[in-house]
Formats: C-alpha cells, structure tokens, sequence
C-alpha cells in the first residue's frame, strides 16, 4: 500500500528494515535526507519508500555500499544504459561464485579434518588430535608430524590422503 507522508516507523515497517539502518543509509547519502514535521519527526514519501525497498533488496543481493550507491544512480537515472546493470550484477555474480568454491574448498578440508581425527585419533587426548596437530602445524602444507600416536594406534602419518586434502583451504587462502 503506497501512501505519502509515511513516519520512519512505518516505513521501516514496510520494508522490513530497522530504524537505525534506515538513519544510517540516510546518513551517508543513500536515502536522502526526509522531511520534517514541525515537531522534527521525519516523513518519507512514496519514492522514498520504493528507493528503500530497493536498496534493501541490492543489500539483501550482497551488493557491497558503495555498489549499492553507484546502483541506486542508475536506479534514479532511467536514461542510462541497462548494460551498466548488468555489468554490475556479472561482477557480483563471479564474486559470489569465487567465494562458493571458497566455501567448497573449506567444507572438503573440515571434512578431511573430522575424517581424519575419525580415522586416527578420535577419543584419545587432544595432545595427541590429528586437527590440533594440523592446525597448529607451522607449515600447513606438509602432514603433521608422524610421530605422535592416537588413540587407536593409527600413525598420523598414514594418513597423508585425508592431511593433504585438509591443508588445501589455507594453501588458497594465502595466495
């Protein structure tokens, strides 16, 4: 239901955001500044409301600030070029990808984590933990040291399948 006139409660409300965020994106420039009343509570219009939701929406998409801000541009601006949109939306899109086979990656090296502590040394003493061994080992590449044994006699060091799976988040991460 579109209306003039709404306070930043309802508008809020309607856009399922919270009051300080709405102050906020106000604050830097991406709401402009509301009308007064004569007791100073702000009023927001109906392109107010229509500008929020889509900012939300950019938000909710994970568009970082300053995309949002260069998007709400284009929003406001109907003569540009649709091409600008949707440049901006493959750039975000690649990000998002890159960042899923991040996760792709760290979900295959906790696995190998769990797997391997399943494999050598689950229920013995942390001094002995195939995970605290690799976590802390100084150079995450190589397998933890073979010398410590786990609970079930399983050397650390036959493992080395399941480490060297383990150890590639953090050979990604630090490139």
């Amino acid at each position: 239901m579109l209306q003039g006139n709404l306070t930043i409660g309802t508008l809020a409300s309607q856009t399922n955001m919270n009051v300080p965020t709405i102050r906020y994106y106000e604050e830097i420039g991406l709401l402009p500044p509301a009308q007064r009343a004569a007791n100073g509570h702000r009023f927001y219009g109906d392109g107010d409301l229509k500008r929020l939701s889509f900012i939300k929406r950019c938000r909710d998409f994970g568009f970082p600030i300053e995309q949002v801000r260069t998007l709400v541009a284009l929003f406001e601006d109907g003569d540009r070029s649709c091409i600008e949109v949707r440049d901006m939306a493959q750039i975000h899109l690649n990000e998002v990808r890159a960042k899923q086979e991040e996760m792709r990656l760290l979900e295959a090296s906790l696995a190998a984590f769990v797997a391997s502590c399943d494999e050598a040394c689950c229920k013995g003493p942390t001094r002995d933990c195939a995970i605290i061994e690799d976590l802390s080992a100084a150079d995450p590449k190589l397998p933890p040291s073979s010398s410590n044994e786990c609970c079930d006699a399983s050397p650390i060091a036959e493992k080395p399948k399941e480490l060297a799976k383990s150890t590639t988040f953090f050979e990604i991460r630090r490139t």
